[in-house]
C-alpha cells in the first residue's frame, strides 16, 4: 500500500519522532511512515527498525486509512467507569480553587477529601491523580509572571544606556555601580574530593554559616577594571559615602556617566541630592526590572562562578579576602565586555 505524505504531515511526523518526550511506541509508528513515505518497502523497514513485518504492515495500513489518527491507540474495551460526570466535575472544581485552611497547595488526598465532602461517591486519591492526569491539570505547579508597571520610555531608556556603552562620550568617564549583598561565607563540614577521570568533583552536601558580608562595586566601562569595597549595611549613606570616594580618585576635568538601577539606596531622597550637588555626575537609569543592563552585573556573576558558587570559607573574613584577591587578579588583565545589543525590541518581545 503507497503512503503518501504531504510536508505538513511530514513534518508532524519528525516532531514526533525527535521529540525528546514522546512514547517510544509513537516515536517507532511516526519512524515506519516516514520509512514508508521515501520508498522503502515493508521488509527493509522491518529489519532497519528490528520489527516485524506485520508490525510494518499495521502501522503502515492504520495511517494509509486515516492519516496521523491512525497512528494513535484504539480505544481498547474495560469496565466502566466507576466515577460519574459529578465527581470528575467535584475533582476538578476542588482543583482550580483555593484550598480551605493553612495549605496553599492542593494534593491528591486533600482533593479526594474535599470530594467526599461534596459527593456522595467516594473517591480515592489515586484516583484523583488519573482524573488529573486525564485533564492535565497539575495543581502542584505554578508557572510565575511578572507585572511589570507601565513604563513608557522603557526602550528609550535601553537605548540610550546601549548608545552608552557602545559609543562613550569622548572624553568621559562611564561608571557601572551596584551592591552584591548578603553573600553568604558557607564552610563544608569535610573536604570536598577533586576531580578524577570519569568522575565529577565531589563536595559534602552539609555546611556551617560563618555570616555574610555584601560588597558594592564599580565596573569602569571603557576599561574593564572594577572596584569593590565591603560595606556593613545597604543604604543610602553608605552609597553616597562609596560615591565620594570615587569622585575624590576620579580626575576632576572629567565628567562621569554612571548606571544605576533602581535599588532603594540608588533612588533614595539623600542620593539624589548627592547628585544633584555634583553635576559632573550623569546618571543613566535601568527600567524598573532591567538592572541586567547594568554591566557590572557580568561581573557579579563571574565572581559567582569563579569564587562563590564552589567556595569553602572559614569565616566571614576569609570570603572577604579571596573577593579581593580574585578581583585584583581580574583587574590585572582587565577587558571591557563587548556590548553587542542595540538596545532594539528582541522577536521575542515583540
Amino acid at each position: 500500500m503507497a503512503v503518501v505524505v504531504d510536508e505538513q504531515t511530514r513534518r508532524a511526523l519528525w516532531r514526533i519522532a525527535s521529540a525528546a518526550k514522546s512514547q517510544v511506541r509513537q516515536v517507532l509508528r511516526a519512524r515506519i511512515v516516514l520509512a514508508a513515505a521515501d520508498g522503502a518497502d515493508n521488509g527493509a523497514i522491518a529489519r532497519h527498525l528490528a520489527v516485524s513485518v506485520n508490525t510494518v504492515r499495521k502501522w503502515r495500513g492504520r495511517f494509509a486509512d486515516r492519516g496521523l489518527d491512525g497512528l494513535k491507540d484504539a480505544a481498547r474495551p474495560g469496565r466502566p467507569r466507576r466515577y460519574d460526570d459529578l465527581v470528575r466535575v467535584a475533582v476538578v472544581a476542588a482543583a482550580t480553587s483555593v484550598p480551605v485552611g493553612p495549605a496553599t497547595t492542593w494534593t491528591h488526598t486533600a482533593i479526594a477529601a474535599q470530594v467526599a465532602g461534596t459527593v456522595f461517591a467516594p473517591i480515592s486519591a489515586s484516583q484523583v491523580g488519573r482524573v488529573l492526569a486525564d485533564l492535565d491539570l497539575k495543581p502542584h505547579k505554578v508557572t510565575g509572571w511578572l507585572t511589570r508597571r507601565d513604563t513608557p520610555d522603557f526602550w528609550e531608556r535601553v537605548r540610550d544606556i546601549c548608545a552608552l556603552y557602545r559609543n562613550p562620550p569622548s572624553g568621559a568617564i562611564v561608571l557601572s555601580i551596584d551592591e552584591k549583598t548578603a553573600i553568604q561565607a558557607r564552610e563544608r563540614r569535610y573536604p570536598s574530593q577533586p576531580a578524577a577521570p570519569g568522575r565529577a568533583a565531589r563536595r559534602e552536601f552539609e555546611y556551617r554559616r560563618h555570616g555574610t558580608a555584601s560588597i558594592v562595586a564599580a565596573l569602569e566601562v571603557t576599561s574593564g577594571q572594577t572596584l569593590i569595597e565591603t560595606i556593613q549595611r545597604n543604604n543610602a549613606a553608605t552609597f553616597t559615602a562609596f560615591l565620594d570616594r570615587l569622585d575624590r580618585l576620579l580626575p576632576r576635568d572629567k565628567d562621569i556617566h554612571v548606571v544605576l538601577d533602581n535599588g532603594s539606596s540608588h533612588t533614595a531622597k539623600h542620593t539624589r541630592a548627592w547628585l544633584a550637588d555634583h553635576p559632573r555626575w550623569h546618571v543613566h537609569w535601568t527600567p524598573p526590572h532591567a538592572s541586567w543592563l547594568n554591566q557590572v552585573e557580568l561581573v557579579f556573576s563571574a565572581l559567582t562562578r569563579a569564587v562563590l558558587r564552589h567556595g569553602n570559607f572559614t569565616g566571614r573574613d576569609e570570603l572577604i579576602e579571596k573577593m579581593d584577591a580574585w578581583m585584583i587578579q581580574r583587574n590585572e588583565h582587565a577587558r571591557s565586555f563587548r556590548w553587542t545589543y542595540e538596545g532594539a525590541p528582541l522577536k521575542e518581545a515583540v
